[in-house]
């Protein structure tokens, strides 16, 4: 078996998340004791910010990024793609901080990277479960599933999840500064970008659980936002078919033949078969402009 990639930057977007912070980097680097660690602070009014300056004084694994205010999660991920892609790292990872995507699965995600370019922590293959969760929020979860299978013509079962995992090669290639989309819309929005892209993207099962602290930041904007985005992509997407291709790509360290033939381990995209009639993406607003960021002595990033 071939050697997981290093190093590994584990990006946890933050806002009022104290009370879980310390639990899920402590059990994180309990699971991957050589992870980094860049948690994107938006200026949590309960101190997150403060308590993760302290954990990166104490601990040289943990970075923090300082932003001046709340400007939702996709805008946090990409201030933080940013700076990873200002260093070395190879592995690029996405995780809340709220606990609901389990430290202890990130091995699997990891080790599944040798056959992948995109590694996606899925509810909805065999294995996956969720734990906890409102109805209604696990209803809205999965019909945006379905709707964004349907519109996209893609055939990942959990493309609004938020646990993943990147090659820095991924990261490097997408246009991701013209992504400006948020919450669902942000995860669905990056997913299938790498699809199109030709990149080889593989749904690992996970348990997600519902966050016992603090309370959710989902809103009934970021549904709307999403269901109106992929409404768009899906329309334009039908009226280019034919258009345009994905683009093959080798795989690397050998082919996903056999992840492919394990139900629980979907690779879609080209290490399977090439998706018909995929062109770019429905070129999105300009994000907002991120604040620049800066490195103190101790580690700690101040925009």
């Amino acid at each position: 078996m071939a050697e997981p990639l290093r190093p590994v930057l584990v990006v946890v977007p933050t806002y009022n998340e104290r009370e879980n912070l310390g639990p899920v980097l402590s059990r994180l680097h309990a699971a991957v004791p050589d992870a980094d660690v860049l948690v994107v602070d938006d200026a949590s009014p309960d101190g997150t910010g403060q308590l993760a300056d302290e954990m990166a004084a104490a601990d040289k694994r943990v970075r923090v990024l300082h932003r001046t205010e709340k400007t939702g999660l996709g805008a946090a991920y990409l201030a933080g793609f940013a700076e990873a892609l200002k260093g070395e790292h190879q592995v690029v990872v996405e995780m809340d901080a709220d606990g609901s995507h389990a430290p202890e699965d990130l091995p699997s995600l990891l080790e599944a990277l040798s056959d992948a370019d995109l590694v996606l922590g899925s509810r909805y293959v065999p294995g996956g479960e969720v734990v906890n969760w409102p109805g209604h929020r696990e209803w809205i979860s999965r019909t945006g599933n379905l709707y964004s299978r349907l519109a996209l013509g893609v055939s990942i079962r959990d493309i609004t999840g938020g646990y993943r995992v990147f090659r820095r090669q991924v990261l490097e290639e997408l246009d991701i500064s013209s992504v400006s989309s948020q919450g669902y819309c942000f995860q669905v929005d990056m997913a299938w970008r790498a699809v199109q892209a030709g990149f080889r993207v593989r749904e690992v099962p996970i348990t997600f659980a519902e966050r016992e602290r603090g309370a959710s930041k989902m809103s009934s904007t970021i549904v709307v936002e999403a269901l109106w985005r992929v409404t768009q992509w899906g329309a334009a997407r039908l009226l280019r078919r034919g258009e345009g291709t994905t683009r093959s790509r080798p795989a690397p360290g050998g082919g996903a033949d056999a992840a492919a033939d394990d139900p629980a381990h979907r690779v879609v995209g080209p290490a399977t078969a090439p998706l018909t009639g995929t062109t770019a993406p429905e070129p999105a607003p300009p994000a907002e402009p991120t604040p620049r960021d800066t490195v103190a002595s101790d580690g700690t990033l101040r925009a």
